[in-house]
């Protein structure tokens, strides 16, 4: 089971059945942030690897 739906707040959920438990994980993004999605996840990279 895979869903995603758009909240009133323009959050989107995703929604997954995994060994009979079902996950809901919301996302959502800064409208603030100047950081674009390359630019975290090669941060959040590096920071692994640093650790």
């Amino acid at each position: 089971m895979k869903k995603i739906k758009d909240n009133q707040n323009q959050s989107k959920t995703i929604t997954r059945k995994i060994n009979g438990i079902i996950y809901e994980v919301t996302i959502h993004f800064s409208k603030t942030s100047r950081e674009t999605m390359n630019d975290k996840i090669s941060r959040l990279i590096r920071n692994e690897v640093a650790s």
